[in-house]
């Protein structure tokens, strides 16, 4: 077998550059359906996928010659990884990538929030001048719960250190973390002095509706909410009583439970969602600058090892 890789997404061609400077052959089709992989894909030994293909079981059953796969980007939720790793395929993402990207769009959002951007612009637009009525909001002195601290909590938080804010953070996963830009923190902590959350988890069978009724309720605090993770992390319906009831001041949100329409039309809270002047909404692009494109492929080209064809 050739060390060959199919590339199903657009990439940053410094991939390829990378890739073949390693010996690699790289086989580039970012037009190609999931069924036209199907049918080719058990010729090759890498795998370069974004968001459109999911990798699961019937996928690695037939690749069987695939020693790794790519994913170019942080998140790894469209990827079986217990299964990969039963059948030894090494998987490869790139959160360092973007890390800069989403730690930006994360301040940006907040920043916005806090004062009144998206309203007070849509009503200068229609001749109103209403200063009052958008008075904002300083971060400085305010409390920062980050929940998750990975390339991209440690991101958000170091991107927050100009501002003179009180940064906590928690992590499952991790312990003895705190750092010169956030706090190690327990959860109960969180909720009892956070003035702004900011989710920065993976999706998993433990992050999958996080935020909820329940878990809203705990906060001593009316907070500003942030979420640039996954959108399955969050329940809109909660996040849209949170705002109602003046648990949660202003919500801006990269990524949702349902994305992309029509499908997102659909669902019983849209349309108080998108009427509502509390919410920003972004189309799941946190992580996607013109910077981070290029980044993200450097990153998996770097880490690409020149595995050994299965035979």
């Amino acid at each position: 077998m050739k060390n060959n890789i199919l590339i199903v997404d657009d990439i940053h061609p410094v991939f390829i550059e990378m890739a073949e400077a390693k010996g690699y052959e790289c086989d580039y089709q970012p037009k190609i359906t999931a069924a036209e992989a199907l049918e080719i894909i058990g010729g090759y030994a890498g795998l370069v996928i974004r968001s459109k293909f999911r990798v699961d079981r019937k996928v690695i059953d037939i690749a069987k010659n695939l020693c790794f796969v790519c994913r170019a980007g942080a998140g790894m939720d469209n990827i079986d990884e217990p299964y990969a790793a039963e059948k030894n395929i090494k998987l490869i993402n790139a959160p360092e990538g973007n890390m800069d990207a989403v730690g930006e769009h994360a301040v940006g959002l907040l920043l916005a929030l806090m004062n009144n951007f998206n309203v007070a612009d849509e009503q200068v637009r229609a001749g109103s001048w209403l200063r009052e009525a958008n008075r904002g909001y300083e971060l400085k002195g305010r409390t920062v719960g980050i929940i998750g601290y990975g390339f991209m909590g440690r991101s958000f938080a170091k991107k927050l250190s100009g501002f003179e804010v009180n940064v906590i953070a928690y992590d499952k996963y991790k312990t003895g973390f705190s750092d010169k830009y956030a706090r190690e923190v327990s959860m109960e902590e969180i909720v009892k002095h956070s003035d702004v959350l900011s989710l920065h988890v993976p999706l998993t069978a433990e992050t999958a509706g996080l935020v909820n009724e329940e878990y809203l309720f705990h906060f001593k605090k009316p907070i500003f909410f942030i979420n640039t993770s996954r959108g399955k992390t969050a329940q809109i319906r909660p996040v849209l009583n949170a705002i109602k009831q003046g648990k949660i001041l202003g919500a801006g949100l990269d990524v949702l439970e349902v994305e992309k329409f029509p499908a997102l039309a659909e669902q019983e809270w849209f349309d108080e969602l998108k009427q509502s002047g509390k919410v920003i909404l972004t189309p799941h692009v946190a992580g996607w600058t013109f910077e981070s494109y290029r980044k993200i492929s450097e990153v998996m080209g770097g880490k690409l090892q020149v595995y050994s064809p299965k035979p």
